[in-house]
């Protein structure tokens, strides 16, 4: 009986650190999200292209602009048509977009000293509204780039493209060249690659 006291006592603390030693559960792991280019699709949308960040994708050289029209800042719908004449820069973006925020104080100032005639629009994707494009473009202080708005996100939809997209289109409305990401837009390989476009 000696025997199987002392092995119990030697036993009890082995069982007792066994039993503290409980792992807590994992803890559930967020799901993996894929963003697009907006919360809903709109209708006819095609899917989103894939393209590395900051890579030039010159696979549309040539397609014209696409037909859409646009809100400008006193809600009013403009085509896209109406801003060619000269060289455009179209960036689609979102106030959501960290990326997009990221690049438009260099669009903004891109789009005040344009070289060479060069149009630079950006055209919100957002579906909250016109007066929050209009408010957050005020709030950080951009001044050369006019609140435009696309209020169901068909541009982006449309085109199948991610945020931001920006495409380079020369002066009759055929697209140059189109990139996905933000970008420096104050570098010498982005001055001679906005140079392309006449």
């Amino acid at each position: 009986m000696e025997l199987s006291v002392s092995r119990l006592i030697f036993c009890l603390p082995i069982l007792l650190l066994g039993a503290c030693d409980r792992q807590s559960a994992p803890q559930p792991q967020a799901p993996e999200v894929t963003i697009t280019n907006s919360a809903e699709m709109p209708a006819g949308a095609k899917p989103v292209a894939k393209m590395a960040a900051g890579a030039i994708d010159r696979s549309h050289k040539g397609q014209g602009l696409p037909t859409y029209a646009v809100q400008d800042a006193k809600g009013a719908y403009v085509p896209l048509n109406s801003f060619l004449g000269r060289p455009m820069l179209l960036n689609l973006w979102a106030t959501w977009c960290a990326p997009c925020v990221k690049e438009l104080p260099q669009l903004d100032t891109l789009a005040g000293k344009a070289p060479g005639g060069l149009r630079v629009i950006a055209v919100s994707q957002d579906l909250e509204g016109l007066a929050k494009v209009k408010t957050f473009l005020e709030a950080r202080g951009i001044k050369n780039l006019p609140p435009l708005y696309d209020d169901q996100a068909k541009i982006s939809g449309g085109m199948g493209v991610n945020l931001p997209t920006t495409i380079l289109y020369d002066s009759q409305g055929n697209e140059v060249w189109r990139t996905l990401g933000d970008r420096d837009w104050t570098s010498a390989e982005t001055a001679k690659l906005l140079a392309e476009a006449r």
